[in-house]
C-alpha cells in the first residue's frame, strides 16, 4: 500500500479537485437505511473527506481515517472532518460502530492482506452494524499509474467473504463509474454479522 500512499501524498490536491464533486447518492441510499438515525460511522480510508461530510451534515457521529497525510489535511482544512491518519492495521478504537465505510479504499492492499484489514476492521462493528466497501469490478492484481489496485469478481468476493468468520455478504451489486470520463465497473458490497455460522453467505450475491 505505500506506493499508493506516495501517490496520494504528491497528488491530493488533484485527487480532491476530480472526486470532491462526485455523486455517490445512489450509494448513501443503500447504506444509511441501515443505520440508525444519529448513529455512529467509520469512514476506512476517507480520502477528500466527501462521504464524512455528507454523513455528518446528516446528523451522523463520523470517525474519519486514511494512511495519506496529505489527504488527511485536505479532509480536515476543506471539509471539516476530524479525519487522523492510519492504515487499515493500525486504526484502533474502544468504539463499536453502527456502519463502516470503506469506499474505493480497501481495493489498494494486496489480495493476500485483504482478509486480515476486513476482520479487523470488522472487529469494530456494533452487534448489528453493516460494512460498505467497493472494488473495481476484474480479475487482477495491478499497479496502474502510480497506485497499487485488487480488483474482484462478485464470485472472488464472495470466496473471500467465506474465509471471514461470523460477515456475510448482504448485498452485493455492479455499477458503472460515476465519473462521466470513466468507464470503470465497480463491484459493491455490504456486509453484516452473521450471528448464524450457517447463514454466513448470502443468497442475495448479485443483486
Amino acid at each position: 500500500m505505500t506506493t499508493s500512499v506516495d501517490y496520494y501524498n504528491k497528488n491530493a490536491q488533484a485527487f480532491f479537485d476530480g472526486t470532491f464533486d462526485v455523486d455517490m447518492s445512489a450509494i448513501y441510499n443503500r447504506f444509511l437505511p441501515l443505520i440508525p438515525a444519529g448513529g455512529t460511522i467509520l469512514d476506512a480510508g476517507c480520502g477528500s473527506g466527501r462521504d464524512s461530510r455528507v454523513f455528518i451534515s446528516k446528523g451522523y457521529a463520523v470517525t474519519a481515517f486514511d494512511a495519506s497525510p496529505e489527504l488527511v489535511a485536505l479532509a480536515r482544512s476543506i471539509n471539516g472532518v476530524p479525519a487522523s491518519v492510519a492504515t487499515f492495521t493500525s486504526f484502533s478504537s474502544e468504539q463499536l460502530y453502527d456502519g463502516i465505510w470503506a469506499c474505493a479504499s480497501l481495493l489498494h492492499l494486496p489480495r493476500a492482506q485483504l482478509v486480515e484489514a476486513i476482520t479487523g476492521l470488522a472487529e469494530l462493528l456494533a452487534p448489528k452494524g453493516v460494512f460498505y466497501l467497493s472494488f473495481k469490478r476484474g480479475v487482477h492484481e495491478r499497479i496502474t499509474g502510480g497506485r497499487q489496485f485488487t480488483d474482484l469478481t462478485e464470485e472472488m468476493f464472495g470466496e473471500l467473504v467465506a474465509r471471514i468468520q461470523n460477515l456475510r455478504i448482504r448485498y452485493c451489486w455492479v455499477t458503472e463509474d460515476a465519473r462521466t470520463d470513466r468507464s470503470d465497473k465497480w463491484l459493491n458490497a455490504i456486509l453484516e454479522v452473521a450471528t448464524n455460522p450457517a447463514t454466513q453467505q448470502s443468497d442475495t450475491l448479485g443483486t
